[in-house]
Order: structure tokens, then C-alpha cells, then sequence
């Protein structure tokens, strides 16, 4: 008789561990190097980290394609929304313990628009420059 497989971490434990869950590209070297900022500086246990570029399976149940990603960081919050550009950028950002205040001014409704406006151009360039390099 095999035995019973081990039991997994208790959902309580998995819901906080994975509060927010950020979609990224580590194909883009600048994108890779932004989360990796960003991961040295937000608690791992409430955030998960899913690089697309290994794992572009778990696009599916969002219903996203694998280049909506390349072209923009996505982030799931804990609220189960899916948020896509600068409002997952400033998401994530502000998972910062001690620097994510300083975003919040950004999200304020007049800079909110420019914030997004300058993401989506800024994004947009660096996109088609990872095409034109071949980075996937």
C-alpha cells in the first residue's frame, strides 16, 4: 500500500502568501531588472512572482495572452482585480514597506493619467525594442 501524498500548506497559509501575484517578463532585460528591484525591497510572502516568459501556462485562467505582458506588467491584488501597466506598477510599488509612500501622489487622479499615459509610451518603445533585439 503507497502512502497518502504529503499534505499541502493549509489554505489560510496560501491565501496570505499570495495576496498579490505579479505577472512579469524576464525575457526584457529591463523588465527583469526592475522586478528584481522591486523583489528585493516587497515581503515574498505577499506577493507571488510569475515570470511569463517560464511559465506562460498561467496566463490561461486570466485569459491573457503572452504579449499582453511582454508589452505590460499585470498584477492580480488581493481583491481578485486584474490591474495591467502603471496602475499594477504602482500596485506593486506601493507593496514597498518602506519607499511605497512615495508613489502615492502618482495615483492621484490628474497625475494618474499622465502616470498612465507615460507608462503606456514608455512600455509601448520598450516593447518593440525587445522584438527588434530578439529577447524571446
Amino acid at each position: 500500500m503507497s502512502a497518502d501524498p504529503l499534505p499541502s500548506a493549509s489554505p489560510a497559509v496560501d491565501d496570505v502568501a499570495r495576496r498579490h501575484t505579479v505577472y512579469y517578463n524576464s525575457a526584457c532585460p529591463v523588465c527583469d531588472a526592475g522586478v528584481c528591484a522591486m523583489r528585493a525591497r516587497i515581503d515574498e510572502h505577499g506577493v507571488e512572482w510569475v515570470d511569463v516568459h517560464r511559465h506562460p501556462e498561467r496566463l490561461a485562467p486570466l485569459g491573457l495572452d503572452l504579449e499582453d505582458v511582454r508589452e505590460r506588467l499585470h498584477l492580480v491584488d488581493a481583491d481578485g482585480r486584474l490591474q495591467a501597466g502603471a496602475p499594477a506598477l504602482l500596485t506593486t510599488w506601493s507593496l514597498q514597506r518602506r519607499w511605497g509612500w512615495l508613489l502615492k501622489p502618482l495615483g492621484l487622479p490628474g497625475l494618474r493619467t499622465l502616470t498612465s499615459w507615460a507608462y503606456i509610451a514608455f512600455a509601448r518603445l520598450l516593447y518593440l525594442w525587445n522584438r527588434r533585439q530578439r529577447h524571446w
